[in-house]
């Protein structure tokens, strides 16, 4: 093929959208040539790498607005360290079935044992697999409901948090929410309710949600509907920062790995 035609056909992928085509082209003539391809053959190379390179712009886009804090994969996970959790139910929600069945995760355990982590990687997993997905803080998701309360278009706000199939809240349980924002939390996991997942970590037992939302009310019909489709991950281990503490020598083997220590632990990281 002269490079006037070869040029040519460039071109034209371009114009259909076919980048990734276009690129390869070059390099897969030869390869075709060498290997004494088929038409066929060659032509589902060549359509199989756009399709390929598709499908990852995709899932980088979907990655990319799902704002999460960081990228850490399912497979970085460390399971020998934090030998309490089940790996086979953690593989079957990096299948997404629960997604497509609108059924919720709850990932429950002391600070720093890998909650975020997890979230974060069963979130990736749900990007590659076409679903929209958001993750936020549960600190940002009730400041945000509040705002667009007091600027009467919590309706919208909803409305838009409705429409991922992934909605993943982080931290409940850190910080205590005051009842205007524990109902407008109810208004939209009740909205959610059977229409779309959530996904959300709390370093609270369940039956601590009372005093994180202020009202035992409030609290019970929350978890009446996130807990009729859910699976819950109890992760009871020891913290990843003290560890990588101890490895340096600032902490001893024999100091207690209460939670109160955990969380002392974790403020002086932040100071």
């Amino acid at each position: 093929m002269n490079s006037t035609t070869l040029e040519r056909l460039q071109e034209q992928m371009q114009s259909l959208k076919l980048p990734q085509a276009a690129a390869d082209l070059p390099a897969l003539l030869q390869d075709a040539s060498k290997r004494e391809l088929s038409y066929a053959d060659f032509l589902q190379e060549l359509v199989g790498r756009e399709l390929a390179a598709k499908q990852e712009r995709h899932t980088q886009m979907k990655t990319t607005m799902a704002r999460f804090p960081f990228h850490k994969t399912l497979e970085s996970f460390d399971f020998k360290f934090q030998p309490s959790i089940d790996v086979k139910t953690i593989k079957e929600l990096a299948t997404g079935r629960f997604i497509a069945d609108a059924d919720n995760v709850l990932l429950l355990g002391p600070p720093g044992v890998g909650k975020t982590h997890l979230a974060v990687g069963i979130g990736l997993k749900a990007c590659a697999l076409g679903h929209r997905t958001v993750f936020t803080t549960a600190a940002g998701l009730i400041g945000s409901l509040v705002r667009a309360h007091q600027e009467n278009r919590i309706e919208e706000k909803i409305k838009l948090l409705v429409q991922p199939k992934l909605l993943i809240i982080d931290e409940i349980g850190y910080l205590p929410i005051e009842r205007l924002g524990a109902n407008l939390f109810f208004q939209l996991v009740s909205r959610r309710y059977e229409k779309g997942s959530i996904l959300l970590t709390s370093n609270q037992s369940l039956a601590g949600w009372g005093q994180v939302f202020g009202d035992q009310v409030i609290a019970t019909a929350i978890l009446d509907r996130l807990l009729h489709h859910s699976t819950i991950v109890n992760i009871k281990g020891e913290s990843y920062r003290l560890k990588e503490k101890r490895k340096a020598g600032l902490l001893a083997r024999s100091e207690s790995y209460t939670a109160e220590s955990v969380a002392d632990n974790v403020a002086g990281d932040n100071r």
